[in-house]
C-alpha cells in the first residue's frame, strides 16, 4: 500500500515512534472485539458554526469511551506468561474501565491502582467490568508511583493509557475508521489529555491525507500539552468539566508525535464546554463527558478559523456524573436566559409580595422557588431581600420583566454565571 508505505518512511525519518502500518495493524487485532462506532453528519450543528460537522459516536463504545481501543490492543500483544500473570494500570478513568473490561473477556487478571479520593461510582463501574481496585495515594501521580511498585514486586505488565506506541496505534483506529467512512473530511479536532487518540490520530491520517488539518483541544485549565509544544510554563490545576483530559504530565512520545504531525492545538474555557455537552444532549440527543465535548467547544470558540471547513469532531466518551450533567444543562439553561434568580429589595409588609407577583403575572415568566432574607442584611430592620428563581421563554422575555419592576422603584440584581 503506497499511503502506508509513505508513512513508514517518514516515520523512519523523523524518529516517530509508530507508523499507519501499526494502526491499520491494530485494526485488524481488534475488529469485532470494540464497537465500529458511527459517524454522522449534523445538519444543526452545522447550520450553527458555519462547517460542516461529522461526529464520530465513540460514547457508543460498552464502556463509553474509546479507551478500549488502545486497551485491548495492548491486551493482545501479551505472551502466555504475560496473560497468566495480569496487567495493572494507574487510571481513575476510561483505561480502568477498558482495561477491566477487555481483560476479564480474554482471561487476563486486570489491577487498577487509583488514588483514595476517587470517586466511589468510578471504582464501582471498573470492579463490575472485571477489574480489582487498589486504592493508594491521595493524588494521581501516588497512585501511578504505587502501581509501578507492583508492577515489580508482583511480575504484571504495566499498560500506559497513554504513552505506548501500541495503544496510541489503537486508538488511531479512531481516525482510520472516520477517514473510511467520509474521506472528504478536511479537518479533524481532537481532544487532547495525554495524547494517545490525537497520535494514533494524526498518524493515519497524515498517510491517507498529507493535507488533512489536524487540531487538538485541551481544557484551559489543563494546556500541558499547549504548554509542551508551544512553549512557555502555563499553570496547570483547577476543577475542569473534562476531568478526561486534565492531566499535568503529557506523554513523551505522544508529545513526539504530536510535534511533528499536529497543527494546532487551542485552548476552551470551562463555558465552552458546558455549552458543547448540553448542545450535544439538546441537538444530537447524546450524553458526553466533558472531554467528549472538547472538540465541539473549540469549534464554537474559534468559528471564523473553521468555518466552510469539513469537520470531524471525536465525542471520545460519554461517562459524566448525573447530578453534573444536571447542573451543566441548568447552568446552560441559566445562560441563555431561560432560567434567571432575580434578587428584589421589598419593603417587609403586607402585599408587597403580592405586587411584585403580578408583574411576573404580566410577562408571564414562571416561578419556580421564592427564599427571604430579613437577617443576613445590610437593610434596615423593616426591609428584607427576596431572590427569586424564574424561568422565562428566553433572555428577552426576563430583560422585559426587569425592566418593569425596576420602572417601578424596585432594586432588582440578577444572580450571574462564571
Amino acid at each position: 500500500m503506497t499511503q502506508d508505505s509513505s508513512a513508514t518512511t517518514v516515520a523512519a525519518q523523523t524518529g516517530l515512534p509508530f507508523n499507519a502500518d501499526d494502526v491499520r495493524q491494530a485494526a485488524t487485532n481488534i475488529a469485532g472485539q470494540v464497537v465500529r462506532t458511527p459517524i454522522l453528519y449534523s445538519q444543526t450543528l452545522s447550520k450553527i458554526t458555519g462547517a460542516d460537522i461529522w461526529l464520530k459516536f465513540e460514547n457508543q463504545q460498552f464502556t463509553a469511551a474509546y479507551k478500549e481501543r488502545g486497551a485491548l490492543n495492548a491486551l493482545l500483544q501479551l505472551n502466555d506468561e504475560q496473560r497468566a500473570k495480569g496487567v495493572i494500570a494507574a487510571s481513575a478513568g476510561n483505561h480502568s474501565q477498558g482495561l477491566s473490561y477487555h481483560g476479564t473477556r480474554l482471561g487476563v487478571p486486570v489491577t487498577i491502582v487509583m488514588p483514595r479520593t476517587t470517586p466511589t461510582v468510578k471504582v464501582m463501574q471498573t470492579e463490575s467490568v472485571g477489574g480489582k481496585v487498589v486504592l493508594e495515594g491521595e493524588t494521581f501521580d501516588e497512585a501511578y508511583a504505587h502501581a509501578r511498585k507492583l508492577e515489580k514486586e508482583l511480575g504484571l505488565t504495566f499498560v500506559h493509557p497513554f504513552d505506548d506506541p501500541v495503544v496510541a496505534a489503537g486508538q488511531g483506529t479512531v481516525g482510520l475508521e472516520m477517514l473510511d467512512d467520509v474521506p472528504e473530511l478536511d479537518t479533524l479536532v481532537v481532544p487532547i489529555g495525554g495524547g494517545g487518540l490525537i497520535s494514533g490520530i494524526s498518524t493515519i491520517a497524515k498517510s491517507i491525507n498529507p493535507d488533512i488539518e489536524i487540531i487538538g483541544v485541551q481544557a484551559k485549565l489543563y494546556p500541558s500539552m499547549f504548554a509542551r509544544i508551544k512553549g512557555g510554563d502555563l499553570p496547570c490545576g483547577g476543577d475542569t468539566l473534562a476531568e478526561g483530559i486534565a492531566v499535568k504530565a503529557p506523554g513523551e512520545i505522544t508529545s513526539q508525535v504530536i510535534k511533528e504531525l499536529v497543527d494546532d492545538i487551542l485552548l476552551v474555557d470551562e463555558g465552552a464546554l458546558e455549552n458543547a455537552v448540553s448542545l450535544l444532549l439538546q441537538i444530537e440527543k447524546t450524553v458526553v463527558e466533558g472531554a467528549g465535548a472538547a472538540g465541539l467547544a473549540a469549534v464554537l470558540s474559534h468559528r471564523e478559523r473553521f468555518a466552510g471547513r469539513k469537520i470531524g469532531l471525536v465525542l471520545c466518551g460519554g461517562n459524566i456524573d448525573t447530578r453534573l450533567l444536571a447542573n451543566v444543562l441548568l447552568r446552560d439553561l441559566a445562560r441563555s436566559g431561560r432560567l434567571a434568580r432575580l434578587q428584589i429589595t421589598l419593603q417587609d409588609r403586607p402585599g408587597a409580595l403580592f405586587k411584585v407577583m403580578h408583574a411576573f403575572d404580566q410577562h408571564n415568566v414562571n416561578i419556580i422557588e421564592i427564599y427571604h432574607q430579613r437577617i443576613f442584611t445590610t437593610l434596615p430592620a423593616k426591609g428584607l431581600i427576596t431572590d427569586i428563581e424564574c424561568e422565562a421563554r428566553d433572555r428577552a422575555q426576563i430583560d422585559a420583566l426587569i425592566a418593569s419592576l425596576t420602572s417601578q422603584g424596585y432594586t432588582v440584581r440578577e444572580a450571574e454565571l462564571a
